[in-house]
């Protein structure tokens, strides 16, 4: 039988980390330590960083085997105005620079709001945008990939739809499947049964190739909602996500990648969801 293997961890520093030495490295120490084996730098609010620093990250994260990526600010929008899109654009390009040089392999970030139009409308330039931006890393040899994530609110750019077109279209671009923020973006409980799990995983196969299954990028773990979608993450407890079912249509289309957690108890509900892989893995 083929095995699936996905690497474990968190969005973010765990929350356990030690304050000494704290940060990306306290954090890449305590990943190890807890038995997880990948970590998402989440450089949310601003890329402040040094190149010195992440030279001592990419060391760091080498010496323990986990494998980087890094979440990019929040304020990027691919469909920004035209006086705006320069701001945007430098958040994105920072964090893949000092991403690359941390040692990083995948760049998240959100990708947007339509501000009303329809998503149609919006792709071509969104497109072309993030287009330039792979065309520029690749000039400077930075091999990271770029991906936009599955956003919670019907409102956001980002529904599965999106971050298939846009990986389709430009090369190096692949999608974050945050599956909580799916099953909350239509705001009635859906996309929580085997079926469309399943469904998500055949588009994404179906789209981009089943080569693209092998090395997913997800974001996981319980979700509160409402009629407009995304409220606040939760635990997986607190929160209704299937995700049992969701880790067996994994298993059952042999995916392979990472699986990071996001609940408010990260690194307990990252090793939850270790456990019940391992589990499946082995019935």
């Amino acid at each position: 039988m083929k095995q699936n293997y996905f690497e474990f961890g968190t969005v973010g520093s765990p929350m356990t980390t030690p304050k000494s030495p704290g940060g990306s490295i306290g954090a890449i120490k305590q990943t190890a330590t807890l038995g997880l084996t990948t970590l998402e730098l989440g450089w949310v609010h601003s890329v402040r960083v040094k190149e010195s620093t992440c030279e001592r990250i990419n060391v760091t994260a080498k010496e323990n085997n986990i494998t980087l990526s890094v979440h990019a600010p929040y304020f990027i929008n691919l469909n920004a105005k035209k006086e705006e899109w320069p701001k945007s654009r430098k958040r994105l390009m920072d964090a893949a620079h000092y991403g690359h040089l941390a040692g990083a392999t995948d760049i998240i970030f959100h990708p947007g709001s339509y501000f009303g139009a329809p998503p149609k409308e919006v792709l071509p330039l969104v497109i072309e945008r993030l287009n330039g931006c792979i065309e520029e890393l690749r000039h400077a040899s930075n091999l990271v990939t770029l991906r936009p994530e599955t956003m919670g609110k019907s409102a956001m750019l980002g529904s599965l739809e999106d971050t298939l077109a846009l990986s389709k279209n430009i090369p190096g671009v692949s999608p974050c499947i945050d599956i909580a923020h799916l099953h909350a973006r239509n705001g009635d409980g859906t996309i929580n049964t085997y079926k469309e799990f399943e469904d998500i995983i055949k588009s994404i196969g179906n789209v981009l190739g089943e080569k693209e299954l092998t090395n997913l990028h997800i974001h996981i773990s319980g979700i509160e909602y409402g009629p407009k979608g995304e409220r606040k993450h939760l635990t997986f407890e607190e929160g209704d996500l299937n995700y049992i079912d969701f880790l067996q249509v994994l298993s059952d289309y042999h995916c392979s990648g990472r699986l990071l957690c996001e609940s408010p108890i990260m690194e307990d509900d990252a090793l939850l969801i270790k456990k019940v892989w391992q589990q499946i893995q082995n019935s």
